[in-house]
C-alpha cells in the first residue's frame, strides 16, 4: 500500500464512525426509514472500499 491509499483508508474509518453513529440516532427517532436504509448502504461501499484498497 502507498502512502495515499493509506491516507484513504484512515479517512474511510473516520467516514464509517459518524455513519455508525448517525445511523444509531436514525434507528432511534426512525422519522425517515429510507436515512436508516441509506446510512447501511453508505458504511457497506465505504468497507467495500476499504477491502479493495488493502487487497491493492
Amino acid at each position: 500500500m502507498d502512502k495515499k491509499a493509506k491516507k484513504r483508508i484512515d479517512l474511510l474509518h473516520k467516514k464509517i464512525t459518524d455513519l455508525r453513529l448517525r445511523l444509531a440516532g436514525a434507528k432511534q427517532q426512525m422519522d425517515d426509514p429510507a436515512e436508516v436504509r441509506q446510512f447501511e448502504a453508505d458504511i457497506a461501499a465505504a468497507q467495500a472500499e476499504i477491502e479493495k484498497l488493502k487487497t491493492s
